[in-house]
């Protein structure tokens, strides 16, 4: 492990057995049949990373794709069955809810017991004990059992002491998202802070935004194996156009019987097909072929957007917002949407179409029907360009 790696994670695979008997009676039956009724579900394959100091890597993925049991692998919760992990660095988990809690004793008590297991001794926890309160915020609760604590308690409690242990590693689970609005701030505050002290965080999330704002760095785990490793953006697209392939895979082996996207297509003003760079002020049309499948759509209406890689949708818009009112129809039809010099950051965007009523809403989408990659000369960042100046002067009396 080189000096500047603090995980290494090597050819780490997990199995699990699965039992698949329906009673007692049927597992005592066939116990000197060892292999009847047993699976092996092999949660990660030949796993390998190298974290180094200071980075904050995502681990994504769909569910059951391995992120949870590497996140606890790497913590030391479960023993990898094959491969190796080491680790440089006092390490702090907060992984499932209440874990590590013993219900039956108060949160105070349970501060301790946590605070010792990550290695504290009674007199630092002393020390940290009023911090740790006041940044939970259930000071009034702190001498209950947590047994009697809600969810957003636990977690509060939970992160609380984990982030106050001072330690140089961080592994959170997707648990963040039990808390309310104002602790997940408090809490990605405090990750911030850690990324400012160049600490290692290893974070498990389906949000999107916290991937692509939070992390450096993002692993893309797919039946227990890597797909991918590198920029948070490109992972997510991966993942996204996973999801997009399984959801066309899905509909095309189902029948659809009622109206539908036959194509959806960007092309320039000019009229070719949008290909390669494009640069803020560039015009673009977006051409969607509807296809009625013989029913005749009333109060039909077509929408399309424009997304960010994180999935946040940057403009939409559709036929009844522009106040298109289309009479009844039925059979292909086209509908073009005109982007007329178009004012984008620098980035890479997803354009979808949808079809929907007005009654109904959407129901039929393709989430990626186009792309646009934006490049950008001027020295700025965001999602759109503004032709912005700046000037310093003397400050006016008013």
């Amino acid at each position: 492990m080189s000096d500047s790696t603090v995980i290494a994670i090597r050819d780490v695979s997990k199995r699990f057995i699965l039992h698949k008997e329906k009673s007692l009676k049927e597992r005592m039956v066939n116990i000197r049949n060892r292999g009847y009724g047993r699976e092996d579900f092999w949660a990660l394959r030949n796993v390998s990373l190298d974290i180094q100091a200071g980075e904050t890597i995502g681990l994504i993925g769909a569910n059951g794709s391995g992120k949870s049991t590497l996140l606890k692998v790497i913590g030391g919760i479960i023993q990898p069955t094959n491969g190796s992990v080491q680790s440089r660095g006092r390490l702090a988990a907060l992984l499932e809810l209440g874990a590590g809690f013993h219900p039956d004793l108060s949160g105070r008590d349970n501060v301790y017991l946590n605070a010792g297991i990550l290695g504290l001794s009674k007199k630092q926890t002393d020390k940290y004990f009023d911090a740790i309160v006041d940044f939970s915020g259930i000071e009034e609760f702190i001498d209950t059992q947590v047994k009697f604590y809600s969810s957003g308690m636990y977690v509060r409690l939970a992160f609380a002491v984990a982030v106050h242990v001072d330690p140089e590693i961080l592994l959170v689970d997707e648990v963040l998202a039990v808390g309310d609005e104002p602790f997940q701030r408090k809490c990605m505050d405090k990750i911030r802070s850690f990324q400012a002290e160049a600490r290692t965080i290893v974070l498990v999330s389906h949000s999107a935004d916290a991937i692509g704002s939070t992390c450096t760095r993002a692993a893309l785990l797919n039946h227990g194996e890597v797909l991918f490793d590198g920029a948070p953006d490109q992972a997510l697209r991966l993942l996204r156009q996973g999801f997009a392939d399984d959801a066309e895979e899905a509909s095309s082996k189902a029948e659809i019987a009622g109206p539908t996207i036959e194509s959806a297509a960007l092309r320039r003003s000019s009229g070719e097909i949008a290909t390669g760079k494009s640069s803020p002020g560039d015009s673009f049309v977006f051409d969607i072929v509807i296809d009625s499948r013989g029913q005749e759509l009333h109060d039909w209406v077509v929408g399309m957007g424009i997304d960010t890689p994180l999935g946040q949708t940057v403009y939409g818009t559709n036929t009844k917002l522009l106040g298109v009112n289309p009479a009844p129809f039925t059979g292909r039809f086209e509908v073009s949407f005109e982007l007329p010099e178009l004012i984008l950051g620098k980035g890479q965007y997803t354009l979808h179409a949808s079809l929907g009523t007005v009654q109904d809403g959407s129901y039929f989408r393709i989430p990626q029907a186009a792309r646009l990659d934006f490049e950008n000369s001027r020295k700025d960042s965001g999602v759109i360009t503004v032709r912005s100046s700046c000037a310093i002067k003397p400050p006016q009396l008013r």
